[in-house]
């Protein structure tokens, strides 16, 4: 249904621009937006080759193992059904450390094995277990200390100060990620009840 729509769209806006004189604007315009699509993609593509391979160091090193027992007694208290030496969980604490850090390219690996462990252990394959649920609520809202993207972003389109995000980002992923988690253990007593 949407190909339809924004197949529709795009062919009335050539339509329009046709008949209104504009075809060559619309073709520049293309072209332009390609340009800088190109442009945005190899300077995504060298953050994160750089941050994925910080994560890859952090790992090696042992960064990843002594934050992740830090973090254990909170990823109790979400998944208290995981325990703390499997894999589900340090997959979830690497997933977790890279958005904090907003390298949610880096993390999306370990985001997704995270989740075929969670898938190995649950007991209803058809059904999404309570720890699916919530490593998702927790993935999605994403808490995040430094917007890396972001800043790189408003580096590209020359920002007087792309770093000045990181204190409303850090504010409203706090908020998302507190109350995601709240919202979860609500409906999780609801479903126990």
């Amino acid at each position: 249904m949407l190909n339809y729509l924004w197949g529709s769209m795009i062919l009335i806006g050539i339509l329009f621009s046709t008949f209104s004189g504009n075809l060559s604007n619309i073709t520049n315009a293309a072209i332009n937006s390609s340009r800088e699509a190109v442009n945005i993609c190899l300077t995504m593509l060298g953050i994160l080759a750089m941050w994925t391979g910080l994560i890859s160091i952090a790992e090696k090193s042992g960064l990843i193992n002594s934050l992740s027992k830090k973090m254990m007694p909170l990823l109790k208290f979400l998944f208290p059904q995981l325990s703390e030496k499997s894999k589900a969980m340090q997959y979830i604490c690497t997933n977790i450390i890279a958005n904090m850090l907003g390298l949610s390219w880096a993390a999306t690996p370990a985001g997704l094995k995270a989740m075929e462990e969670l898938q190995k252990i649950n007991p209803q394959k058809d059904i999404a277990s309570r720890e699916m649920c919530m490593f998702m609520i927790i993935n999605m809202s994403s808490l995040q200390i430094v917007s890396i993207n972001i800043i790189a972003y408003r580096a590209q389109y020359n920002s007087m100060n792309p770093s000045e995000i990181i204190g409303p980002g850090l504010f409203a992923t706090l908020v998302s990620t507190i109350s995601a988690i709240i919202i979860t253990k609500i409906f999780e007593k609801c479903d126990r009840a």
